[in-house]
């Protein structure tokens, strides 16, 4: 048996977190030609928890079947999105009271943005000059970009897209807010959250992180650092399942003050009362617009007893020991020059993927998950691995790194 794969049978003997796999379902038999398959896409979307079909199949015939509207009340649907953000908070670093679920990312991203320059207004009242600048991550999802371009119309400001690196530099009196990505989607690169906010704080500006790839892999620590708005998916390192609701992260010292720009029902402060002035609900409350998605909240309800027992930390340690022991495989079986690693090596600016550049990128991810080795692919040239503590294994990175070198031997330098 070859070094590597030694060393893999060793790290996963001593493995703390290796009992959390039994909780997910794994095709272990899916992997193709050799072997079982290795899901390194939970990046994209998370693997399913063996206790989420029950518990949807409960809410379904059950509470909706039976029970119907009164488990509005009965099974605390009407409290989910507050109760469920309590059950995220620790993962991200926050106390209770400020996280709220629902809506996508997307709508959570409009939200803070909006509401962000909003503070940053009131804030200054009339003096100084106007804050009418948004400053961008450069390198954000697209998205993000395209959501914080619409919010700078709506608000009159200026959209400045500038490089994480370059942002304090950037900031000034105009400087309303500044939406930024905790890890770069494409590269797995870990930003400065502490610095980043302490130099938005420092220009009298409001900050928006967007947490979708770091939540549940890595320490953010919102509150430890200040942080104003958050906003973060939980399909992907949290397991909520394909189309799982987002959250919001608002931080206590600013509730009062913040103005969402999508006030609904929901969030007003007499929900039933259906009064034609909008109140707003107080704390986290008013983050929420309309009807909770109940079937897929409660799905993430569930998946998120999988932390039961797990600390970020622990998670952390492993993430950081999968993805140096890739590299090392990657290092040992794939001939030097034939993909360059864009993912930064130091584990103070690494999140938990590796992307590998190959001028052939998306024939080689094809063949991989041919293989059973599932990853994926992003234009032009970038394989992305995602390394899911919970579940993925040090013999699960062994052989991805072996395979991927079969695969580029096959497809030639």
């Amino acid at each position: 048996m070859s070094e590597p794969r030694l060393r893999a049978k060793e790290l996963d003997a001593a493995d703390v977190l290796a009992a959390k796999r039994a909780e997910f379902v794994l095709d272990e038999g899916g992997g193709g030609s050799g072997g079982e398959a290795v899901y390194l896409d939970g990046n994209s979307l998370g693997a399913l928890p063996v206790a989420v079909p029950g518990r949807v199949e409960d809410v379904v015939r059950r509470q909706w079947g039976e029970l119907r509207i009164r488990s509005w009340t009965e099974e605390g649907w009407w409290t989910a999105p507050e109760r469920i953000g309590d059950r995220i908070a620790p993962l991200v670093g926050a106390a209770a009271g400020q996280i709220v679920v629902g809506d996508s990312t997307s709508v959570n991203v409009f939200k803070a943005v909006v509401g962000a320059v909003r503070l940053a207004r009131s804030a200054d009242g009339a003096a100084g000059p106007a804050r009418d600048e948004i400053v961008v991550d450069a390198t954000t999802f697209p998205t993000d970009g395209y959501i914080a371009e619409s919010a700078a119309r709506m608000t009159g400001c200026t959209l400045r897209p500038v490089p994480p690196s370059e942002i304090p530099d950037a900031l000034g009196d105009r400087t309303a807010t500044v939406l930024l990505n905790h890890v770069d989607y494409r590269t797995g690169r870990l930003h400065d959250l502490p610095a980043l906010t302490a130099a938005v704080h420092a220009a009298g500006a409001y900050v928006v992180w967007d947490l979708c790839h770091s939540a549940g892999a890595l320490p953010v620590g919102l509150d430890e650092h200040g942080v104003d708005l958050a906003v973060g998916c939980t399909y992907k390192y949290l397991n909520g399942g394909p189309g799982a609701p987002a959250y919001l992260y608002v931080r206590a010292e600013l509730q009062d003050r913040f103005d969402s720009p999508l006030p609904g029902w929901n969030s007003h402060a007499e929900p039933f009362g259906m009064r034609p002035e909008y109140a707003p609900a107080p704390g986290a409350l008013r983050g929420r617009v309309g009807t909770p998605d109940i079937l897929s909240m409660l799905a993430l309800e569930a998946a998120l007893d999988i932390w039961d027992g797990v600390t970020v930390e622990a998670v952390r340690a492993k993430s950081l020991a999968l993805t140096d022991f890739f590299l090392e495989c990657v290092e040992a079986y794939v001939p030097e020059g034939r993909v360059e690693c864009l993912t930064p090596r130091p584990h103070g600016e690494r999140g938990s993927q590796i992307a590998l550049r190959c001028p052939d990128a998306g024939d080689v991810m094809k063949r991989l998950i041919e293989r059973g080795v599932v990853g994926d692919f992003r234009h032009p040239d970038v394989l992305r691995f995602g390394f899911t503590p919970l579940y993925v294994g040090f013999a699960d990175t062994e052989r991805a790194a072996r395979v991927l070198a079969e695969v580029l031997a096959e497809t030639g330098a």
